[in-house]
């Protein structure tokens, strides 16, 4: 036991951690409270998801998905225009995104029609939690190098790709005993796809260029206006389909620099 009396009182530790500033490594003491808050407002998403889906309800589950989703992006965004970056949030991100985006979407999917084939069901939910789980493990090896593309599809696309599906369904009435033997299937064959593409080396835009504290010319609101109203149709169809194009561009910008070599 040691003879520090400090030690020994202290029920939480300072959090310290190596940073790099004007190209010198100091020690600094603490967390970066807004990025932080943003991130644990994901995860707390992710959770409600998760608990509207145990209820049967997977239209929230699918809302509650998409709000993990915008907060995820914002999170980094924020650490980088407030220069609020740290080794201690990239962790916690990844960690809050294994549940968001990984145990979460499994779950779902689950629950929402993969019960009714059996351990086959099961099977695919596991290996999306699993490979969500090793896609991002390997991202956090490669924190500061994925600028421009990604190597794997992103755990929040696939998540949303898987859940959007099943917020559609849902929102027309499928879900439960409506799920037939075909449809759970089907399903079971995309969180399947999805969940090889998050670990193969398939490069994915990241969008990480796209500069938010430059000017723009005023007709970009319009822009921003029509994306917001081309949403409001149909929410989770039109996400859906975002996730699957964007989904459907690692494989051909892929191809495209094979057959180019």
């Amino acid at each position: 036991m040691s003879d520090d009396p400090q030690e020994s009182l202290d029920l939480f530790d300072e959090h310290e951690e190596i940073v790099s500033e004007d190209g010198k490594k100091v020690k600094r003491k603490g967390i970066y409270l807004l990025p932080n808050l943003l991130t644990t407002a994901s995860l707390f998403a992710g959770f409600f998801s998760i608990v509207s889906a145990i209820n049967g309800n997977f239209v929230y589950a699918g809302m509650a998905i998409f709000a993990s989703q915008m907060l995820d992006g914002l999170d980094g965004r924020v650490a980088r225009l407030t220069n609020s970056q740290s080794l201690f949030g990239a962790q916690y991100d990844s960690l809050c995104d294994v549940i968001s985006f990984g145990l979460a979407p499994a779950l779902i999917v689950f629950l929402w029609g993969l019960d009714s084939i059996g351990q086959a069901g099961w099977v695919f939910s596991f290996f999306y939690v699993a490979a969500a789980a090793l896609r991002l493990a390997r991202f956090n090896t490669y924190i500061g190098s994925e600028d421009t593309f990604f190597k794997g599809l992103p755990s929040p696309i696939a998540g949303a790709m898987v859940v959007y599906f099943i917020w559609a369904m849902s929102s027309y009435g499928i879900q439960g005993e409506e799920v037939g033997r075909a449809l759970a299937i089907f399903t079971a064959f995309l969180t399947g796809i999805v969940s090889i593409l998050m670990v193969v080396n398939i490069p994915y835009y990241s969008f990480k260029e796209i500069e938010m504290k430059k000017r723009v010319p005023f007709f970009s609101m319009l822009f921003v206006i029509f994306i917001f109203a081309f949403i409001s149709i149909d929410p989770p169809i039109v996400l859906a389909s975002c996730a699957f194009v964007y989904i459907l561009s690692g494989p051909v910008m892929w191809a495209y620099k094979v057959l180019k070599k």
